[in-house]
């Protein structure tokens, strides 16, 4: 069991309400978010007492700021909250999309972490979504390089933030079953999901799992670490 308040950005859905899902079962009071607030609403209202939900656009730090200045026991802070990318090669992708990218996947993971730790004590914990994809891929340069930026990112912040007892750490989801997969077509899917050591996509509960081990009180002595979450597929994949 934990304590304190937890606060999970992009919670309204699929990943981010499964964390949240997960650390209000681990005894945290939980704070979802998410830019669309009727779906925080409704992540805290499936979840029930001990969850509240607000609209947070993790890109305007007054907002940021304003929010979390209103607990007075955050023990963790998830930044969840991301963008994709459609398939677009590095001759193609525009300096707009690139901005639009780094503007939520970046700035608003480090406005987040940066005003959350601020206000945490000794024993605190921030934990960054990435995604296997910072290992590199082909069709998403943009998106490859906001989640490698989001891994510099929690490891230069760990180095800091030990010192001040609070952890850093980073979860790299692989493919997971969230409406991210619903732009692609059914062969394509299909084609992917038998690239996938268990012939599917994850679960977004087993994602959860992860972040809840690296925000409880016995990953204490972990910090500035990378938990890739993707079956093993980092290890290898076999041919199409």
């Amino acid at each position: 069991m934990a304590g304190g308040t937890a606060v999970v950005t992009g919670a309204g859905r699929g990943i981010g309400r499964a964390i949240a899902a997960r650390l209000a079962q681990d005894g945290f009071t939980v704070l979802a978010t998410d830019i669309d607030g009727a779906a925080a609403a409704e992540t805290a209202a499936l979840l029930g007492p001990g969850t509240t939900a607000a609209t947070l656009d993790v890109t305007r730090r007054v907002d940021v700021a304003a929010l979390l200045d209103g607990i007075d026991d955050l023990a963790v802070v998830v930044n969840n909250a991301g963008i994709a990318a459609g398939m677009q090669g590095v001759a193609e992708v525009s300096l707009a999309e690139w901005r639009r990218l780094f503007a939520v996947n970046v700035q608003g993971v480090f406005i987040v972490a940066q005003e959350g730790a601020r206000r945490m004590e000794e024993g605190g914990r921030i934990v960054n979504i990435a995604s296997r994809g910072y290992l590199g891929g082909a069709g998403m340069p943009h998106y490859v390089a906001s989640k490698a930026a989001v891994v510099g990112l929690t490891r230069a912040m760990a180095v800091e933030l030990r010192w001040a007892g609070i952890t850093v750490n980073a979860v790299a989801p692989g493919m997971v079953d969230t409406r991210m997969l619903d732009g692609y077509p059914p062969e394509m899917r299909r084609a992917m999901e038998a690239r996938e050591p268990s012939g599917a996509a994850a679960d977004p509960a087993a994602i959860a799992a992860a972040v809840a081990f690296l925000a409880s009180p016995g990953a204490a002595f972990i910090n500035g670490q990378v938990i890739l979450a993707d079956g093993g597929k980092c290890i290898g994949v076999p041919p199409l």
